[in-house]
C-alpha cells in the first residue's frame, strides 16, 4: 500500500472463448498492459485496428518505476489521447544540475528555446500513466483482458496461436500479428528461444520514494561523492503528490534484500536531508544496470517492443521513452500491412529503425554508467579530474556524464527516406522527428504538432496560400496511399478543402528552413521522410512508395 495512491483493481471477465463463442482470429493481440503495450493498443484503435490486450495482473504497476517522460514521448501520448492528464498531474522540468562534493559543476536545460507545446520532461509515477491509459482504452473500446496469462505462443505461418490461462480455465486464441510488451524478463521471448545480448554492470542502486514537504526546485539533481554518501552517487527527482525519488548508489557487494529494509534506508535519507526534516517512505526497490537488446525486433508475425526487446540503465530516462517510441514507429506500418497497402517487409524497417535507436540508447547509457560507476582507480581518477575541471572550464563540462537524457532518434540512414537533392539549413532532415511551433488554426492559437500525424501529409510552406498548386493537392488525394496537404503561411488565408496554418511567429519557417514552395513529406509518426524546395506529384508519390516499401 502507498500513502499517496490507491491501487485500482480492474475487473476480470470470462473471455468469450470460454463462454461458447465461435473461435475468432484477431488482427492484433498485445501481451502486456504496461505503458508500452497500452500505447500500442491506443495507437491501434486510432488507426482503426481491432485489438485485444492480455495481462496476467489486474492492476497498475507497483511503485513509481518509470518516472521521466521526455518531450517527444509526451507528443506521442498527446497523439493517442493521454498527454493532457499526464502533463496536468506530473511535474514538468527542463533544468538538471550536477554536483561534485558540495559544489555545482555543471547544469543543462533540455528546452533552451521557447514556443513548444510540451516541456523538456515531465516526472510522473508510472502507475498514474497506466491508470490514464486504461481509462483511455475504456473510452475508445480497447479490450483489455485482465488475469489472462499467456502459456504458449506458436507461430503458424500466416498467424500466431496462443494458449491463455484464466481463473476460469485455459483457452486458445489466434491473431494475425502479436505485439510483445511483456517486460525485461519477457516470458514470450523465452518461449520462442530468442536471443537478447548485452552487458550487466556490476553495481546496484537503491530507489527510495519519499513523501515530504520540501521547497527544492523541480529540477534533476545529481551528486558525485556528496558529503552525505561518500564515494558514491545520488540522484534526486520530484514527483507528483509531494513524492521525491532518491537513488543511492550502493556498489555491487551488498545484499539487495537487506538494503531495502527501512532500518537501512532511513539513515541514508536522514544523512542527506537532515534529522529535522519529516518524511515517510513510500516505496523502496534495488536495481542493477543492464544494457541489452535482441538481435532484431520482428520475428515473423511476432513483434517485440519496449523492455522485451531492449533494456538500458535508468540514468537518462531512456527505458519507457524508447519503448513508447517503438510503438510510435510500429503501428502505422502494421496498419498499412493489414490493409494490403504495403508488403510485410515494411515491418523489417521497424526493426531496422528501432534497433538503430536502441543502439544509440545503449551507447549513451553505457557511457553514462561508466562515468557514474568507474571500473578502476585510473578511470575514477580521470572522472574526478573532469568534475573538478568542470567547475571552472567549459570544455570539461561537455565530458560530465550523469545520464544523457532521452531524445528522439534521427533515422537519418533509414531505407525509407528519400535523400535530399537540395540544400536546407535545418535539422528537419529526412528521418527527423518534426519540430513544433506555434500556429493559428481557424483564427485560434494552436500548435503545429497537434495538426499533424496518423497519416501521410505534405506540409507546404507558401507565402500566399491562394497560389498553392491546386492540381498537386488534388493528385495527392487520389494516390494509392492518400497524402493530406497542409499549408503553412506567414499570413492568414483560406484554401477550400485544405487546412491552412498561420506561422504566427515565423518559427515554422526558421525551424524547418522553409521558404515559399518548400515542402516536407511527413510519415504518420510525425517523422520527416522527404523534403524539397519545390514538390510535384511524381516526387511525392515516389517518396511515399519508398517510405512504404512499395518502390
Amino acid at each position: 500500500m502507498l500513502k499517496t495512491y490507491t491501487y485500482p483493481k480492474f475487473e476480470y471477465r470470462k473471455p468469450p472463448e470460454l463462454s461458447g463463442a465461435a473461435p475468432r482470429r484477431y488482427p492484433v493481440v498485445i501481451v502486456g498492459a504496461g505503458p508500452v503495450g497500452m500505447t500500442a493498443a491506443l495507437d491501434c484503435r486510432l488507426h482503426g485496428i481491432p485489438v485485444v490486450v492480455l495481462d496476467d495482473d489486474d492492476t497498475v504497476s507497483v511503485g513509481s518505476r518509470g518516472l521521466c517522460y521526455a518531450k517527444r514521448t509526451l507528443e506521442i501520448l498527446d497523439r493517442v489521447g493521454v498527454g493532457e492528464p499526464v502533463v496536468n498531474k506530473g511535474v514538468d522540468w527542463s533544468v538538471g544540475r550536477t554536483f561534485f562534493g558540495e559544489g555545482e559543476v555543471f547544469n543543462f536545460d533540455l528546452l533552451p528555446e521557447a514556443d513548444h507545446k510540451r516541456p523538456g520532461m515531465v516526472n510522473l509515477q508510472q502507475y498514474y500513466l497506466e491508470q490514464y491509459q486504461v481509462e483511455r482504452c475504456q473510452q475508445t473500446g480497447v479490450e483489455i483482458r485482465w488475469k489472462n496469462k499467456v502459456l504458449s505462443v506458436t507461430p503458424e505461418g500466416d498467424h500466431v496461436s496462443l494458449q491463455v490461462e484464466t481463473p476460469d480455465g485455459v483457452y486458445a486464441l489466434e491473431t494475425d500479428w502479436l505485439i510483445v510488451c511483456d517486460g525485461a524478463r519477457s516470458p514470450i521471448r523465452t518461449m520462442l528461444g530468442l536471443d537478447i545480448d548485452g552487458k550487466v554492470f556490476m553495481d546496484r542502486f537503491l530507489i527510495a520514494d519519499v513523501v515530504m514537504k520540501a521547497q527544492f526546485p523541480a529540477e534533476r539533481w545529481f551528486w558525485f561523492d556528496p558529503p552525505f554518501h561518500r564515494n558514491q552517487s545520488v540522484l534526486l527527482h520530484r514527483e507528483a503528490d509531494d513524492v521525491w525519488r532518491i537513488d543511492f548508489q550502493l556498489g555491487w557487494n551488498v545484499d539487495p534484500e537487506e538494503e531495502k529494509k527501512p532500518e537501512k534506508v532511513i539513515p541514508r535519507i536522514k544523512a542527506m536531508l537532515g534529522d529535522e526534516r519529516e518524511f515517510d517512505l513510500e516505496w523502496v526497490s534495488v536495481y542493477t544496470f543492464q544494457c541489452r537488446r535482441m538481435g532484431r525486433f520482428n520475428h515473423g508475425r511476432v513483434l517485440f517492443a519496449g523492455d522485451s526487446a531492449h533494456q538500458v540503465s535508468p540514468f537518462g530516462a531512456r527505458g519507457a521513452n524508447s519503448g513508447i517510441q517503438d510503438t510510435d514507429n510500429l503501428v502505422w506500418k502494421l496498419k498499412l500491412v493489414l490493409d494490403g497497402l504495403a508488403p510485410e517487409k515494411l515491418l523489417d524497417s521497424y526493426s531496422e529503425e528501432r534497433v538503430y535507436a536502441a543502439d544509440e540508447n545503449i551507447l549513451n547509457s553505457t557511457r553514462s554508467t561508466d562515468f557514474i560507476t568507474p571500473k578502476s582507480k585510473t578511470s575514477k581518477t580521470f572522472r574526478n579530474a573532469v568534475l573538478q575541471l568542470a567547475q571552472k572550464h567549459a570544455f570539461a563540462r561537455k565530458l560530465v556524464n550523469s545520464g544523457r537524457l532521452s531524445v528522439p532518434a534521427y533515422y537519418s540512414g533509414s531505407s525509407l527516406n528519400t535523400p535530399d537533392t537540395e540544400a536546407f539549413a535545418s535539422d528537419m532532415e529526412p528521418g527527423a522527428a518534426m519540430a513544433d511551433a506555434p500556429v493559428r488554426v481557424d483564427g485560434r492559437n494552436g500548435w503545429l504538432i497537434d495538426q499533424l500525424g496518423n497519416r501521410f501529409q505534405l506540409l507546404i510552406y507558401a507565402d500566399d496560400p491562394a497560389r498553392v498548386d491546386r492540381a498537386l493537392l488534388d493528385s495527392l488525394k487520389d494516390a494509392p496511399i492518400p497524402v493530406e496537404a497542409v499549408v503553412v503561411s506567414p499570413q492568414a488565408g483560406e484554401l477550400p478543402g485544405v487546412r491552412v496554418l498561420q506561422d504566427v511567429k515565423g518559427l515554422v519557417a526558421s525551424r524547418y528552413d522553409a521558404r515559399d514552395g518548400s515542402a516536407f513529406l511527413l510519415r504518420p509518426d510525425q517523422h520527416v521522410c522527404a523534403r524539397w524546395r519545390g514538390a510535384d506529384a511524381a516526387k511525392v508519390r515516389q517518396a511515399v512508395a519508398r517510405a512504404t516499401c512499395n518502390a
